[in-house]
């Protein structure tokens, strides 16, 4: 089975700082990922007027992966781009703020808004939907990054043909602590699609080739 794959682009979001292809993309002082979020959305010429309602997860998704994607996304054409991500809180930021929404008797008022993102498979949702991506999807928890996986589970997509190319890596949100790493594999590049690669990647030390 063909192996030689490569990594096209990537993108790290940690601590009011966004690198792309190891590069500072956007950077801020101390703020909120509220704050933080918007002023990142606002810098990099989005125009989608639903992220305001997404949870912070799919924000930091969302904002990651339209940084890879607005440059070879053809709205009249079909994109097969799989979506590959995982984390260790799962939506567990969201299913807090749910839970404190109904275990108060005396403001019981569970919001439709919240709840919906009460899965963390919903981000991928957001992102499938802006780009009109009908390709596979899927959403794993990990206690930690797992790269071989990542590698090993993306090359079966595009050896069997279900992607032309995949989204894979790791969105981590949790009571303000955040890391978002997303990296585009593709069938044609210069960065080769490796363990070594990968983990060097999600560390910043993969400098722009």
């Amino acid at each position: 089975m063909v192996n030689n794959y490569f990594i096209q682009s990537f993108c790290s979001i940690e601590q009011n700082k966004i690198y792309l292809n190891g590069e500072v993309f956007f950077e801020t002082e101390d703020a909120s990922f509220n704050v933080f979020s918007k002023m990142a959305y606002q810098y990099s010429g989005m125009n989608y007027p639903k992220f305001f309602k997404m949870d912070n997860l799919s924000k930091l998704a969302f904002i990651a992966s339209e940084l890879l994607l607005k440059e070879i996304i053809q709205i009249d054409k079909t994109n097969n781009i799989a979506l590959l991500f995982a984390n260790k809180s799962s939506s567990l930021d969201t299913d807090v703020k749910h839970q404190d929404s109904i275990s108060d008797d005396e403001n019981y008022f569970p919001s439709p808004a919240v709840f919906v993102y009460t899965l963390p498979n919903i981000c991928l949702g957001e992102i499938a939907i802006k780009n009109q991506l009908k390709s596979e999807n899927s959403f794993f928890i990990f206690e930690a990054f797992n790269s071989a996986f990542m590698m090993q589970y993306a090359n079966v997509l595009l050896n069997t043909n279900k992607a032309e190319k995949v989204l894979c890596g790791w969105v981590e949100y949790y009571q303000e602590e955040y890391r978002a790493y997303l990296y585009l594999v593709t069938k044609e590049g210069k960065i080769e699609h490796n363990l070594n690669n990968i983990q060097a990647a999600y560390t910043n030390l993969l400098w722009k080739h």
